[in-house]
């Protein structure tokens, strides 16, 4: 039999699994419809001299990967100076809008990611396409979501991966190897990768104040905080600086 001691330590144990679980379920985000809400605006910008992006080196498969000349998409900067691929978020949200509904896609083609940066929302599926008709073979590095490492043959057109934990993940390819692109698992729906531009929208943001952040890859984090107001819209702009 369990002495007093052993059995006020398993009780200590349950109870503070049962807080673990409360705790972290009243984390999760609730999405549902949003009255009176306002929109985001703004740009992710280079303050400073854009480098001249890399030219990248297509040493296997050309019938299919030279077709086109491929550059580095590490840091891609508009002629007003505006970053694209940049991610922005909203990191003290818990209500707001559902998530958008449809497939989250990450497209082989022409030995490209394609787009370069895939929001998908955490634990929901993430499909992998491989339209070039050669072998790939996705690879992922994370830190907090198991990584995966998949052959994906030209006869396997589609496979399907989901993550449990909001990160940035970076995708490459073992065969391919100047093939790079990012996922950015998100926990809500307030996420916007920057346009061609350099340019972002969040629409249907609750009325309230926020901490808003950029990433990039190259040039790191950054955050602010913004208003929104009930119907109307902020702005916002990043100026980012290479280190």
């Amino acid at each position: 039999m369990l002495n007093r001691i052993d059995r006020l330590a398993r009780v200590a144990v349950v109870v503070a699994a049962a807080a673990l679980v409360s705790a972290t379920s009243s984390f999760a985000y609730e999405g549902g419809a949003v009255s009176g809400g306002g929109t985001i605006k703004g740009m992710v910008k280079l303050n400073g001299t854009a480098p001249e992006p890399e030219v990248l080196d297509v040493n296997k498969d050309k019938k299919v990967c030279a077709v086109t000349e491929k550059k580095s998409n590490e840091l891609v900067v508009g002629s007003n100076g505006g970053i694209r691929y940049a991610v922005v978020s909203l990191t003290n949200i818990s209500k707001g809008k559902a998530f958008p509904e449809g497939e989250s896609v990450l497209d082989q083609e022409g030995c490209e990611y394609l787009p370069y940066v895939t929001v998908v929302a955490q634990d929901h599926e993430l499909v992998i396409k491989n339209s070039d008709g050669i072998l790939h073979n996705i690879h992922t590095y994370s830190e907090k979501n198991k990584p995966v490492n998949r052959a994906q043959p030209k006869f396997k057109k589609k496979i399907k991966e989901t993550f449990s934990e909001p990160e940035m993940i970076k995708v490459t390819c073992d065969v391919h190897g100047w093939m790079r692109g990012w996922v950015a698992v998100a926990d809500h729906p307030y996420y916007a990768v920057t346009d061609e531009n350099g340019a972002f929208e969040l629409t249907d943001v609750p009325a309230g104040d926020y901490e808003i952040k950029v990433w990039q890859e190259k040039l790191g984090e950054s955050t602010q905080k913004v208003s929104v107001p009930g119907g109307g819209e902020a702005t916002v702009t990043f100026e980012l600086a290479q280190k």
